[in-house]
């Protein structure tokens, strides 16, 4: 049998809702490309703070080491009180921005993930939709991705079934 061309409303319909379900599923793959690139980013981030944090614990155990073998001179001293201050300071201001980048980054991971969680549950509803209106079409099982040559049979056309036109639908005929 060969098949039928959908000439009804309910089949544009779910052509449709599998259009939308195609759309949703390049959406989401994009969503998830730059979740990634968000988390190698973070990756990153994290990277940078670490490689700060152990070079700053470097530099406050030179200070620490200086002071301890306790330089006579109050000029070197005191430089060396200032160094340490203004590393200080430094570092409290890089921690603050890479925390900051850290959490703009943790919540678009959120939002990106909350998205894609929104959509995928999207996507199941109108599966069903589609599931149930093919259901009640007595309609073939949706598209999976795996095209299956049916062999063409010269026989009659196939009548198509009238279906009865609800409040405020539209006759294609």
């Amino acid at each position: 049998m060969a098949p039928s061309i959908p000439h009804t409303r309910a089949a544009a319909a779910l052509r449709m809702k599998q259009i939308v379900l195609d759309n949703q599923d390049r959406t989401i793959r994009r969503l998830r490309a730059q979740l990634a690139t968000e988390r190698r980013g973070l990756a990153a981030t994290k990277k940078e703070l670490e490689e700060t944090r152990v070079a700053l614990e470097a530099s406050h155990k030179a200070i620490a080491g200086l002071t301890e073998i306790g330089l006579s001179m109050s000029k070197k001293i005191e430089k060396m009180k200032v160094k340490q201050q203004l590393s200080k300071a430094n570092h409290a201001e890089c921690h603050k921005k890479f925390q900051a980048r850290i959490h703009e980054a943790e919540d678009s991971m959120q939002a990106q993930h909350l998205l894609i969680e929104a959509l995928v549950d999207e996507k199941d509803s109108l599966l069903q939709t589609i599931h149930g209106l093919q259901e009640a079409n007595n309609a073939p099982a949706p598209f999976d991705g795996n095209w299956e040559e049916e062999p063409e049979e010269e026989s009659e056309e196939e009548e198509i079934e009238d279906i009865p036109l609800g409040e405020g639908e539209i006759d294609d005929e």
